[in-house]
């Protein structure tokens, strides 16, 4: 471990925000109470220094979610472009700062603004920009997609309301046949966009239990879209092709066993890996052939959590709050082969509060891993 810093938030609103690095400095979000209430807390973005860890400067980005029956705290993780930055509140307000400073060039609350209303388990996506535009899955009655100048905040286009609330995913862009488009999860499917008029161009349906759609989509070659969702309904692997000026999403194959349910995924080399959450019949980490859809390998290892990949390895997270483990695994069809694990500091050991859930990120030969109101840094260079 490098540093750690316990203050990106309060113990009663841990928070799940990843984190963002660039230029020196890593930033975050976490809720902060605004009096002695647990039911009164801002939403808070944090830049902190990349070498030591502490504080630079912290900025209020209107209230925060509180509700303690549903898991209070940041979810959606600062995105950078250049020297701005844009956060989206887990109440729906969007922030552009400036990088340096946090000092706020325009917000706005885009919930209000398109009459929308929350996601059950608040909004948790994290900006996408693109060119001149930050795009935003809004899910109101005026706008279901909405995409704002990304020096001003005002509109350039909305996609008209599909009846559905926001959701958890990000946008994936896509090029079918020479045509931008943007895909997202929504609250019961798969929605897809023009990238320059905000057109509906498809939606396919994919509904889960409890409409928990948190997984952004994955695109890659030959026009092909990779979903994936929780509780059963498992992943989908489609062919785009064109019909006119709309896109037709023809179903490759299915996969109900391959469900993560917001702990990301990797894909790599023809091969997508994950955590499982086919809560009837196991939570395992699992590889699949992206051809096929058939199974390369399954296994237990250290409990449902999240994942990213590095210089050919996963570091797997296990969500668990009694037991936040972190494996390395060789990321290979091969089999499930751990190299190393360790356990973060425990509540008890002054580490975080609530289910680890938030995905681990690698920076310059650094992991950082978020535990409620804790950040840590580890250094992972090779030796």
């Amino acid at each position: 471990m490098l540093w750690k810093n316990d203050q990106i938030g309060d113990t009663e609103s841990p928070g799940y925000a990843a984190v963002t690095v660039a230029e020196g400095r890593v930033y975050t979000a976490g809720n902060v109470k605004t009096g002695d209430s647990d039911q009164t807390a801002n939403s808070v973005v944090f830049a902190l220094d990349e070498k030591t860890g502490k504080e630079i400067w912290r900025y209020e980005n209107g209230s925060a979610w509180v509700d303690k029956g549903l898991f209070p705290g940041e979810r959606g993780t600062p995105t950078i472009d250049g020297n701005r930055i844009y956060a989206y509140s887990s109440l729906g307000r969007i922030a552009c700062l400036e990088a340096a400073a946090g000092k706020e060039i325009w917000a706005k609350n885009v919930r209000e603004e398109y009459i929308a209303q929350a996601p059950v388990w608040a909004y948790a996506e994290s900006p996408f920009i693109d060119g001149d535009k930050v795009v935003l899955w809004v899910g109101g009655e005026t706008a279901a997609v909405a995409a704002l100048d990304k020096m001003t905040g005002k509109p350039i286009w909305t996609t008209p309301s599909t009846g559905q609330r926001g959701n958890y995913a990000s946008m994936t862009p896509c090029v079918v046949d020479g045509q931008r488009i943007y895909v997202s999860m929504c609250q019961l499917g798969v929605l897809a966009v023009h990238a320059e008029t905000g057109e509906q161009l498809f939606f396919v349906p994919h509904k889960t239990e409890w409409d928990v759609m948190a997984t952004t989509p994955h695109f890659f070659s030959e026009n092909k879209l990779f979903v994936t969702s929780g509780y059963g309904t498992g992943a989908k692997l489609f062919e785009l092709g064109t019909y006119g000026k709309f896109i037709a999403p023809k179903e490759v194959w299915v996969k109900k066993e391959f469900d993560n349910m917001h702990g990301g995924i990797v894909v790599k080399d023809g091969y997508a890996y994950t955590a499982t959450h086919f809560y009837k019949r196991g939570r395992n980490w699992m590889c699949i052939k992206l051809e096929d859809g058939s199974t390369a390998w399954e296994n237990p290892g250290i409990g449902m959590g999240a994942i990213t990949c590095a210089d050919g390895m996963l570091y797997c997270t296990c969500e668990k709050m009694d037991d936040p483990t972190v494996a390395l695994v060789k990321a290979t069809p091969e089999g499930y082969e751990e190299t190393g694990r360790f356990t973060l500091p425990t509540a008890e050991e002054g580490g975080g509060v609530g289910m680890f859930w938030a995905h681990p990120v690698i920076c310059n030969k650094k992991l950082y891993l978020r535990h409620g109101k804790v950040l840590y840094c580890y250094d992972v260079a090779e030796k």
